[in-house]
């Protein structure tokens, strides 16, 4: 991956920790902060940032698109239990088949990238 910008890492770090408040806030204490979150989580939150910043008209289902093939390229597979050993993870199916509180992580990340970027 090409070294992230500092404005690219703070949008990325913005994005994570509203994920991880949102997952809390739903009874998910998966999410660790930034500062603790593994290399994968770094490389998936930049990867979603600059997959909005290089197109602004992605809506929240190209989202999802994008990050589920980089699970999938990276190995992950759908799984009832989100496992980053096992590399399996519950959100691996279609946008439209997501929980809403699922979607709605997508429509947030999506806004916060929109938001900062310049």
């Amino acid at each position: 991956m090409e070294e992230p910008t500092f404005e690219e890492l703070k949008i990325a770090k913005v994005c994570h920790e509203a994920n991880a408040a949102l997952c809390a806030a739903f009874g998910d204490m998966s999410q660790p902060a930034w500062k603790d979150a593994p290399g994968w989580q770094y490389a998936s939150a930049l990867l979603g940032v600059r997959m909005h910043i290089d197109n602004p008209d992605a809506g929240t289902d190209d989202s999802h698109k994008s990050w589920m093939k980089q699970k999938v390229d990276d190995g992950w597979v759908y799984g009832d239990e989100k496992d980053a050993v096992l590399k399996t993870h519950p959100c691996i199916v279609p946008y439209d088949e997501l929980p809403p509180m699922q979607q709605a992580k997508d429509f947030i990340f999506r806004a916060i990238v929109h938001a900062m970027a310049r």
